[in-house]
C-alpha cells in the first residue's frame, strides 16, 4: 500500500515538532505540505529536507492554511493533522468541516505521540489562553530556584520565523544572542525577559536536540509553553495559568482543557482585575473538570514610573500575540496609563500604515493600543512610522521586547512590566522548590 499522504496544519511551531517526533520515523505517512496561520511572513517558506530526515529528498512547502481545500485535491491528502493552539473549540470544528468535505480525514495526535521524555526534573508552565500570565510565573519560578542554586535550562515553546535550517537548535545567554540569531519583535518579547535576569533559554526546532542541549548544562527542565499549547516536554510538576478575566475560556480554546486536565497545580491569575464572580466561575470549573488539582490565586502587579507618565499624552504598546490572536483588548500598558494619570491615551488606529493598519483590520477587537508586532524588518518600519504619525509626548512600552533595543524613536519611552504576585493557595515557588529538592521524583510517581 501506497503511504498514507499528509498535510499538516500548523503555526510554526507545533507543527515542526509533531513532524520531528512522529511522523520523521514513519515510513507510513507521507507529509506532502505544511499549512500556516496566526503569524504573518510565515506562509510561502518550506521545511528544508535537511531536517526533514533520510525519507524526504526534497524540501516540503509551506502554503497559506486559506489555500487547504485546494491542497487536499492537488496533493491527494488522505489525512491533515491540527498542530497549532488557541483555537476556540467551533473553529477546531469549522476546520474539520473543510477538511473532510475535501474528502480527508482530520486528525489531532495525543501527547504519548508528541511528548518527549528529559533524564532530569521537568516543570512545565502552560496556560488556558494566550495572555493569561504564564511566562511572568515562569520567570519567577526560574529566578526562585536559581537563587536556591539549581541551574535552570528554560525551554520555550519554539518561534522559528525565519530561516529554519540556522534555527535547528538556539540557546540564547546574552542580549547579544538575540541580535545573533536576528530575532523578531515577537521572539524577543519572551526571550530577552530570562536572557536580562541572567537565565539562559532554549528554542529552535528540532526539540530532541534543544532538550539534549539544555540537559547538558543544567540540574532542571522549566517549560514555558506557547499560547495555550501542551508542553512538548513531559513534565513532572505540571502547573496551568488560567485567567480571571476570561472565565469559561479555559474549557472552550483547544488545547487549554487539556492543560486543566492535566495540572498539578493552576493558578487562577488576574484576581483583582477580574469582575465579580468571575474567580467563583473558574473555581467552579475546575471542581467539575479536574477537583484533584491544587488551586492558588494570584495577580499580575504591573510596574512602572508614574512620574515618567502622569500629565503626558501618552501612546500605549502592548504585547503583540496577547492583543492579537489572544484576543485581549488591552493589557499591562494601557492599565499603566489610565492609573499613572496620563494626560491622554492616544488611540492610535488612525495613524497606522501598512503592515499595523491590516493588522487592525484584520483582529477588529484590539483596542486604542499598539501591538507591538514586527514579524519583520518591514512591519517595525510600519510600527516606528506608527508611533512617530501618532506624536505622543511619551510611549508607554508593555512589549518584553523593549522598543528601545529595537526601534530608533525620537520620543521617551516609559517600560511597563509584571510581577509575579500570590494571593492565596499552597505556596507557589516553594512547591516548584520542593519538586526540585525531590529530583522530580513526587511529581514522576504521580504520573
Amino acid at each position: 500500500m501506497r503511504p498514507l499522504r499528509c498535510l499538516i496544519l500548523g503555526a510554526a511551531g507545533r507543527d515542526f515538532h509533531d513532524f520531528q517526533v512522529f511522523f520523521r520515523a514513519r515510513p507510513e505517512l507521507r507529509v506532502l505540505a505544511f499549512t500556516a496561520e496566526q503569524i504573518p511572513f510565515i506562509d510561502r517558506r518550506v521545511f528544508p529536507r535537511e531536517l526533514a530526515g533520510p525519507g524526504y529528498d526534497a524540501d516540503i512547502p509551506i502554503y497559506p492554511e486559506r489555500e487547504l481545500p485546494e491542497l487536499i485535491a492537488r496533493l491527494e491528502i488522505d489525512a491533515v493533522f491540527l498542530a497549532y493552539s488557541d483555537l476556540p473549540y467551533a473553529e477546531v470544528m469549522h476546520k474539520a468541516s473543510v477538511v473532510q468535505a475535501a474528502g480527508a480525514s482530520f486528525a489531532l495526535l495525543g501527547l504519548r505521540a508528541t511528548q518527549l521524555s528529559s533524564r532530569l526534573p521537568v516543570i512545565s508552565v502552560t496556560a488556558s489562553r494566550t495572555g493569561a500570565g504564564k511566562s511572568p510565573i515562569a520567570q519567577a519560578i526560574a529566578r526562585h530556584l536559581v537563587d536556591h542554586g539549581y541551574a535552570v535550562g528554560v525551554l520555550r515553546h519554539p518561534m522559528p520565523y525565519g530561516d529554519l535550517r540556522r534555527q535547528e537548535v538556539q540557546r540564547f545567554a546574552t542580549l547579544a544572542d538575540l541580535d545573533r540569531h536576528e530575532c523578531t519583535i515577537e521572539e524577543r518579547e519572551e526571550y530577552r525577559p530570562y536572557v536580562a535576569q541572567g537565565l539562559t533559554i532554549y528554542a529552535g526546532v528540532d526539540y530532541t536536540k534543544v532538550l539534549a542541549a539544555a540537559e547538558q548544562d543544567v540540574d532542571l527542565i522549566l517549560w514555558d509553553g506557547g499560547n495555550n499549547d501542551t508542553s512538548f516536554i513531559r513534565a513532572g510538576l505540571s502547573i496551568v495559568v488560567l485567567d480571571a478575566l476570561r472565565p469559561g475560556h479555559e474549557t472552550s480554546y483547544y488545547p487549554g482543557e487539556t492543560n486543566l486536565r492535566l495540572a498539578d497545580v493552576l493558578v487562577i491569575n488576574k484576581v483583582a482585575q477580574a469582575e465579580p464572580g468571575a474567580v467563583e466561575l473558574v473555581r467552579a470549573t475546575i471542581t467539575a473538570v479536574h477537583p484533584q488539582a491544587e488551586v492558588i490565586e494570584s495577580d499580575l502587579e504591573v510596574v512602572a514610573d508614574a512620574a515618567d507618565i502622569r500629565g503626558r499624552r501618552a501612546l500605549v504598546v502592548e504585547d503583540g500575540p496577547t492583543t492579537t490572536h489572544g484576543g485581549r483588548p488591552w493589557g499591562a500598558g494601557y492599565w499603566a496609563a489610565r492609573h499613572c494619570g496620563a494626560a491622554e491615551i492616544i488611540d492610535p488606529r488612525p495613524f497606522a500604515v501598512g503592515t499595523l493598519a491590516a493588522a487592525y483590520r484584520e483582529y477588529p477587537h484590539v483596542g486604542p493600543v499598539l501591538p507591538a508586532l514586527g514579524y519583520s524588518a518591514a512591519q517595525r518600519d510600519d510600527l516606528a512610522a506608527t508611533i512617530r504619525a501618532a506624536a505622543p509626548e511619551v510611549v508607554i512600552d508593555a512589549s518584553p521586547a523593549r522598543l528601545d533595543s529595537v526601534l530608533a524613536l525620537d520620543v521617551p519611552i516609559v517600560t511597563v512590566g509584571y510581577r509575579f504576585a500570590q494571593r492565596a493557595g499552597p505556596d507557589l515557588l516553594q512547591r516548584a522548590l520542593e519538586f526540585a529538592a525531590a529530583g522530580g521524583r513526587r511529581g514522576d510517581a504521580a504520573r
